[in-house]
Protein backbone atom coordinates (compact mmCIF):
# COMPACT_ATOMS: atom_id res chain seq x y z
CA UNK A 1 0.00 0.00 0.00
CA UNK A 2 1.42 3.10 -1.23
CA UNK A 3 1.31 6.11 1.54
CA UNK A 4 -0.67 9.11 0.79
CA UNK A 5 2.19 11.89 1.72
CA UNK A 6 5.60 11.37 0.68
CA UNK A 7 7.07 14.33 3.07
CA UNK A 8 5.41 15.02 6.30
CA UNK A 9 6.02 17.76 8.90
CA UNK A 10 4.38 16.38 12.54
CA UNK A 11 4.02 17.97 15.18
CA UNK A 12 3.96 16.69 18.52
CA UNK A 13 2.99 18.35 21.62
CA UNK A 14 5.35 18.48 24.69
CA UNK A 15 2.42 17.27 27.05
CA UNK A 16 1.83 14.12 24.93
CA UNK A 17 5.64 13.33 25.94
CA UNK A 18 4.87 13.74 29.40
CA UNK A 19 2.04 10.66 29.04
CA UNK A 20 -0.27 10.18 32.30
CA UNK A 21 2.92 11.90 34.20
CA UNK A 22 1.64 15.43 32.75
CA UNK A 23 5.33 16.80 33.15
CA UNK A 24 9.12 15.65 32.47
CA UNK A 25 9.18 12.54 29.82
CA UNK A 26 7.26 9.13 29.23
CA UNK A 27 10.14 7.14 27.68
CA UNK A 28 7.35 4.49 27.05
CA UNK A 29 4.74 6.34 25.31
CA UNK A 30 8.05 7.90 23.26
CA UNK A 31 8.73 4.49 22.08
CA UNK A 32 5.41 3.88 21.09
CA UNK A 33 5.31 7.27 18.43
CA UNK A 34 8.75 6.10 17.40
CA UNK A 35 7.12 2.60 16.21
CA UNK A 36 4.55 4.18 14.11
CA UNK A 37 7.07 6.66 12.71
CA UNK A 38 9.53 3.51 11.77
CA UNK A 39 6.32 2.13 9.94
CA UNK A 40 5.97 5.98 8.00
CA UNK A 41 9.54 5.67 7.16
CA UNK A 42 9.43 2.13 6.30
CA UNK A 43 6.43 2.86 3.80
CA UNK A 44 8.84 5.87 1.92
CA UNK A 45 7.51 8.67 3.98
CA UNK A 46 9.97 11.35 4.56
CA UNK A 47 9.69 12.53 8.17
CA UNK A 48 10.35 16.35 9.68
CA UNK A 49 9.25 16.19 13.75
CA UNK A 50 8.73 19.57 15.19
CA UNK A 51 8.30 19.14 19.35
CA UNK A 52 6.91 21.44 21.72
CA UNK A 53 8.35 22.32 25.23
CA UNK A 54 4.77 22.39 27.27
CA UNK A 55 5.64 19.50 29.43
CA UNK A 56 8.89 21.35 31.05
CA UNK A 57 7.44 24.91 30.39
CA UNK A 58 5.16 27.21 29.52
CA UNK A 59 6.69 30.69 28.64
CA UNK A 60 3.25 32.79 28.96
CA UNK A 61 2.32 31.29 32.23
CA UNK A 62 5.81 32.48 33.62
CA UNK A 63 3.93 35.35 35.48
CA UNK A 64 6.43 38.73 35.59
CA UNK A 65 9.26 36.95 33.83
CA UNK A 66 10.72 39.14 30.79
CA UNK A 67 8.69 37.40 27.99
CA UNK A 68 11.93 36.98 25.39
CA UNK A 69 13.79 34.90 28.30
CA UNK A 70 10.50 33.29 29.23
CA UNK A 71 10.48 32.37 25.34
CA UNK A 72 14.63 31.45 25.49
CA UNK A 73 13.48 29.16 28.25
CA UNK A 74 10.58 27.34 26.10
CA UNK A 75 13.26 27.18 23.19
CA UNK A 76 15.70 24.80 25.33
CA UNK A 77 12.72 22.63 26.42
CA UNK A 78 12.12 21.86 23.08
CA UNK A 79 15.27 20.49 22.35
CA UNK A 80 15.44 18.56 25.48
CA UNK A 81 12.09 17.00 24.00
CA UNK A 82 14.34 17.06 20.84
CA UNK A 83 16.97 15.19 21.96
CA UNK A 84 14.64 12.50 23.84
CA UNK A 85 12.51 12.03 20.87
CA UNK A 86 15.49 11.51 18.52
CA UNK A 87 16.77 9.11 20.97
CA UNK A 88 13.47 7.40 21.30
CA UNK A 89 13.23 6.79 17.67
CA UNK A 90 17.22 5.68 17.13
CA UNK A 91 16.08 2.44 19.60
CA UNK A 92 13.23 1.84 16.67
CA UNK A 93 16.02 1.26 14.52
CA UNK A 94 15.59 4.62 12.91
CA UNK A 95 18.46 7.13 11.64
CA UNK A 96 17.75 10.32 13.07
CA UNK A 97 19.04 13.81 13.02
CA UNK A 98 18.61 16.75 15.65
CA UNK A 99 18.80 20.20 13.87
CA UNK A 100 18.38 23.85 16.07
CA UNK A 101 17.47 27.08 15.33
CA UNK A 102 19.94 27.77 18.35
CA UNK A 103 23.42 27.34 17.34
CA UNK A 104 24.76 24.38 19.92
CA UNK A 105 27.18 22.39 17.74
CA UNK A 106 28.15 20.56 20.65
CA UNK A 107 24.59 19.16 21.10
CA UNK A 108 23.42 18.95 17.43
CA UNK A 109 23.51 19.95 14.21
CA UNK A 110 22.49 23.89 12.59
CA UNK A 111 19.22 24.02 11.20
CA UNK A 112 20.34 23.99 7.02
CA UNK A 113 17.65 23.28 4.63
CA UNK A 114 19.58 21.89 2.38
CA UNK A 115 21.30 19.64 4.56
CA UNK A 116 17.71 18.28 5.59
CA UNK A 117 16.83 17.27 2.30
CA UNK A 118 19.87 15.67 1.73
CA UNK A 119 19.11 13.91 5.53
CA UNK A 120 15.48 12.78 3.63
CA UNK A 121 17.00 11.23 0.78
CA UNK A 122 18.96 9.46 2.93
CA UNK A 123 15.92 8.02 5.04
CA UNK A 124 16.73 9.88 8.23
CA UNK A 125 14.26 11.42 9.99
CA UNK A 126 14.86 15.40 10.98
CA UNK A 127 13.65 16.99 14.55
CA UNK A 128 13.64 20.51 14.49
CA UNK A 129 14.51 22.02 17.86
CA UNK A 130 14.52 25.78 19.63
CA UNK A 131 11.47 26.65 17.57
CA UNK A 132 12.08 29.64 15.31
CA UNK A 133 15.18 30.89 17.15
CA UNK A 134 12.63 33.96 18.00
CA UNK A 135 11.29 34.84 20.77
CA UNK A 136 7.11 35.84 20.10
CA UNK A 137 6.54 32.63 18.33
CA UNK A 138 5.09 29.57 19.03
CA UNK A 139 6.14 26.18 18.02
CA UNK A 140 2.88 25.62 15.64
CA UNK A 141 4.25 28.88 13.94
CA UNK A 142 8.15 27.05 13.81
CA UNK A 143 6.14 23.50 12.44
CA UNK A 144 4.47 25.56 9.87
CA UNK A 145 7.68 27.68 8.80
CA UNK A 146 9.35 24.35 8.82
CA UNK A 147 6.83 22.30 6.83
CA UNK A 148 6.88 25.22 4.32
CA UNK A 149 10.90 25.37 4.19
CA UNK A 150 11.05 21.90 3.04
CA UNK A 151 8.08 22.21 0.88
CA UNK A 152 5.62 18.77 3.39
CA UNK A 153 2.67 17.78 1.82
CA UNK A 154 0.89 18.45 4.69
CA UNK A 155 1.23 19.39 8.61
CA UNK A 156 0.08 16.61 10.57
CA UNK A 157 -0.67 18.84 14.08
CA UNK A 158 -0.79 15.55 16.91
CA UNK A 159 -2.36 16.60 19.64
CA UNK A 160 -4.86 15.24 22.31
CA UNK A 161 -8.23 15.68 20.89
CA UNK A 162 -9.76 13.56 18.25
CA UNK A 163 -9.88 16.84 15.38
CA UNK A 164 -11.42 20.48 15.73
CA UNK A 165 -14.58 20.82 17.63
CA UNK A 166 -16.88 24.08 17.90
CA UNK A 167 -16.10 24.64 21.19
CA UNK A 168 -13.92 22.51 23.94
CA UNK A 169 -15.14 19.04 24.16
CA UNK A 170 -13.66 18.01 27.63
CA UNK A 171 -16.07 21.29 28.84
CA UNK A 172 -19.26 20.50 26.65
CA UNK A 173 -20.31 17.07 25.72
CA UNK A 174 -22.41 18.83 22.65
CA UNK A 175 -19.42 20.16 20.94
CA UNK A 176 -19.60 18.53 17.75
CA UNK A 177 -16.60 17.78 15.49
CA UNK A 178 -15.67 18.83 12.04
CA UNK A 179 -14.47 16.48 9.37
CA UNK A 180 -13.33 19.30 7.09
CA UNK A 181 -12.11 23.40 7.35
CA UNK A 182 -11.25 25.96 5.70
CA UNK A 183 -8.72 28.29 6.43
CA UNK A 184 -10.76 31.28 6.94
CA UNK A 185 -13.39 29.05 8.51
CA UNK A 186 -10.64 28.86 11.83
CA UNK A 187 -9.91 32.45 11.35
CA UNK A 188 -13.47 33.77 11.33
CA UNK A 189 -14.93 30.81 13.80
CA UNK A 190 -11.91 31.69 16.02
CA UNK A 191 -11.44 27.77 16.45
CA UNK A 192 -8.29 26.83 18.84
CA UNK A 193 -6.57 24.88 16.13
CA UNK A 194 -3.21 26.44 16.34
CA UNK A 195 -2.28 29.94 16.43
CA UNK A 196 -3.45 32.90 13.67
CA UNK A 197 0.44 33.57 12.37
CA UNK A 198 0.97 29.54 11.60
CA UNK A 199 -2.71 28.86 9.89
CA UNK A 200 -1.46 32.08 8.12
CA UNK A 201 1.45 30.62 6.65
CA UNK A 202 -0.03 27.24 5.97
CA UNK A 203 -3.05 28.96 3.83
CA UNK A 204 -0.35 31.23 1.93
CA UNK A 205 1.77 27.66 1.44
CA UNK A 206 -1.19 25.92 0.06
CA UNK A 207 -0.02 23.00 2.83
CA UNK A 208 -3.41 21.31 4.29
CA UNK A 209 -3.09 20.44 8.46
CA UNK A 210 -4.35 17.23 9.65
CA UNK A 211 -5.24 17.58 13.44
CA UNK A 212 -5.90 14.12 15.27
CA UNK A 213 -6.09 12.46 18.11
CA UNK A 214 -1.63 11.32 19.38
CA UNK A 215 -3.22 8.81 22.36
CA UNK A 216 -3.07 5.96 19.56
CA UNK A 217 0.25 6.45 18.32
CA UNK A 218 -0.40 4.21 15.03
CA UNK A 219 -3.18 7.19 14.30
CA UNK A 220 0.83 8.61 12.80
CA UNK A 221 1.32 6.01 10.22
CA UNK A 222 -2.91 5.59 9.60
CA UNK A 223 -2.82 9.64 8.25
CA UNK A 224 0.17 8.75 6.02
CA UNK A 225 -1.90 6.24 4.62
CA UNK A 226 -4.64 8.58 3.76
CA UNK A 227 -6.56 6.68 6.56
CA UNK A 228 -10.20 8.88 7.23
CA UNK A 229 -8.97 10.73 10.33
CA UNK A 230 -9.32 13.54 12.57
CA UNK A 231 -9.87 16.78 10.66
CA UNK A 232 -8.37 18.19 7.69
CA UNK A 233 -7.79 21.86 7.31
CA UNK A 234 -7.31 23.14 3.84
Amino acid sequence: MEPKYKRILLKLSGEALAGDKKMGLDYDVINSFGKSIKKCVDAGVEVGIVVGGGNFWRGRSSGAMDRTRADHIGMLATIMNSLAVADGLEHCGLEVRVQTSISMPQVAEPYIRNKTIRHFEKGRVCIFGGGTGNPFFSTDTAAALRAAEIEADIFFKATMVDGVYDKDPHQYPDAVRYDTLTFNEILSKGLKVMDSTAAAMCQDNNIPILVFDLSRPDNIYDACMGKNIGTIVK
